[in-house]
């Protein structure tokens, strides 16, 4: 048997168009997808595209296809689905990885980086640490080389939102327009990395958000922002192709008791019903 595991991302830092095409820097936290490739005849209980990712590692690795039929995949996963916390990324990824383990190799980020987007639009949360990425095309690869300790209030909507058709629409314009907003947050990021400044890593995520709400907006947005801009958070972000939201703080330095207040002083529970407490995590597939 071999074994990996993937992260899933509370929505995104960054999403937009940032240098030249659009491009995201995911953001990783501690919710997982195990994934396990044996000998055995398969059970049919797999999510989807596990199977289409197998057979893709087959045909890298040069291995009969024939081998899919004898391999079982089995998964264990704490990450909702179609809530754009990078559910599907953190199952092919680590099915790809469980595979290729399976047959004695280790697939490096940038191999599945390129195996991933073969299959669909994929989330940063493949590489250690923040990374811009076109998860389209898996060309664009710059690390920021950081992954922050921070935590996060999930806002957990029930609205299910599928990736693979946000992605079909016709967004160009729309993003475009944006194009200043996120080359601000961009600056905004890579110097936050640089310093490791939770502040303005915050800030950076804050105006992402804002430059969603075009494309796809957030009930309780206003509410939700103005917590930032009582520095009662860091920042807010959003998941830019799915329907969570995240505040981004410092339980040393932030009121979380004051948080979970306003939350229900404004009624975001009606948007909102679950609220999770969860931790930025370093990304990569284990």
């Amino acid at each position: 048997m071999a074994e990996a595991h993937c992260p899933a991302s509370c929505g995104e830092l960054l999403q937009g168009w940032i240098l030249g095409g659009e491009k995201l820097v995911s953001c990783p936290i501690n919710w997982y997808s195990y994934v396990s490739v044996e000998e055995g005849v398969p059970l049919g209980l797999e999510r989807p595209r596990m199977r289409q990712m197998l057979e893709r590692v087959l045909k890298h690795l040069d291995i009969v296809p024939e081998a899919t039929g004898m391999l079982r995949i089995e998964y264990e996963s704490t990450i909702p689905v179609g809530k754009g916390l990078a559910s599907s990324t953190a199952d092919i990824a680590a099915t790809a990885q469980a595979t290729a383990r399976f047959y004695g190799h280790e697939l490096s980020p940038e191999t599945l980086a390129e195996l991933c987007v073969a299959v669909e639009p994929t989330d940063s949360t493949l590489f250690s640490s923040l990374t811009l990425f076109d998860h389209q095309t898996a060309e664009t690869q710059i690390s920021l080389g950081w992954a922050p300790d921070l935590k996060l209030l999930l806002l957990e909507s029930p609205d299910v939102v599928l990736t693979e058709d946000f992605h079909k629409r016709d967004r160009r314009a729309a993003l475009l327009a944006r194009e200043p907003l996120l080359a601000q947050a961009w600056k905004l990021l890579t110097t936050a990395c640089e310093q490791h400044d939770p502040q303005r890593l915050g800030e950076a995520a804050t105006l992402s958000a804002i430059a969603s709400q075009d494309l796809l907006p957030k009930p309780g947005f206003s509410e939700l922002h103005a917590l930032a801009d009582k520095g009662k958070i860091y920042g807010l972000n959003v998941a830019h192709s799915g329907s969570v939201a995240g505040l981004i703080y410092d339980d040393t330095l932030h009121d979380k008791d004051f948080i979970y207040d306003w939350i229900q002083r404004h009624q975001l529970d009606r948007f909102y019903p679950q609220v999770h407490e969860v931790s930025m995590a370093p990304g990569g597939v284990r």
